[in-house]
């Protein structure tokens, strides 16, 4: 088992407590939001070309077509749904993936297939690792949805913008990934969510600004903490 694989182990077992109380919450939220299944399995292409069903929670209605992608404004979204998108909370599941080994903690971004067929060289070396519940690619493109909600033909403008930008990034995260990168990465992934749930909350009247900063501190001390007890642990194991 290498370093970076019980990494992601230790991890979500010291984190799977609080991931199961706040997924059976959402889980029952997605119930309650409209009718259809609380999982959304998204076929994605892993590791060696092998494709998997990669797990979230379900955020539009049941049933309805459409493109292979979202934007901010999707008329598919559930009041929930979008968000849970907004958020990101609708990954969560995707530490199952994680705990069957399709996945790890951090890595590129699976695509689907027709995406990974339009790039085969590139992909080649990009499936040469695990893909990743995030990402530094993931990081970047934060408002990718945004971002596609402002051009009138959003799969071309991800096939020809977003997409050849994604892969640059993971290629260069396949040449130089380290755990000291992805301990960053992690943190970066949680307080990213954390500062737009802040935004909302200020915006709803809930709290005071002069709070927000503290809560963010906390918060990545928190998951920094979570972390290197996971990499201590490794290293003790490897020892």
């Amino acid at each position: 088992m290498s370093r970076q694989r019980a990494l992601d182990l230790v991890i979500c077992v010291l984190a799977l407590p609080v991931l199961l109380l706040v997924g059976a919450g959402i889980a029952v939220a997605v119930c309650l939001d409209s009718p259809g299944p609380v999982l959304f399995r998204s076929p994605r292409i892993g590791r060696g070309g092998r494709p998997f069903a990669m797990l979230k929670f379900r955020t539009m209605r049941h049933g309805v077509p459409g493109p292979p992608l979202s934007t901010a404004e999707d008329e598919r979204y559930t009041p929930l749904g979008r968000w849970l998108a907004r958020h990101r909370l609708d990954e969560l599941p995707q530490i199952v993936n994680v705990l069957r080994g399709d996945m790890r903690l951090v890595g590129p971004r699976p695509e689907v297939a027709d995406f990974v067929a339009d790039h085969p060289e590139a992909y080649a070396r990009i499936h040469t690792v695990l893909p990743g519940l995030t990402g530094p690619a993931q990081l970047a493109y934060a408002g990718e949805g945004e971002l596609l909600a402002a051009v009138p033909d959003r799969v071309a403008a991800y096939r020809e913008s977003i997409l050849p930008a994604k892969i640059e990034i993971d290629l260069a995260y396949v040449e130089r990934s380290s755990l000291r990168g992805d301990l960053g990465v992690l943190c970066r992934t949680v307080v990213l969510p954390v500062s737009r749930l802040r935004r909302w909350a200020l915006l709803a009247g809930a709290a005071q600004p002069r709070a927000a900063p503290a809560t963010r501190a906390v918060l990545a001390v928190s998951i920094l903490a979570l972390a290197l007890t996971g990499t201590f642990a490794v290293e003790a194991l490897a020892g």
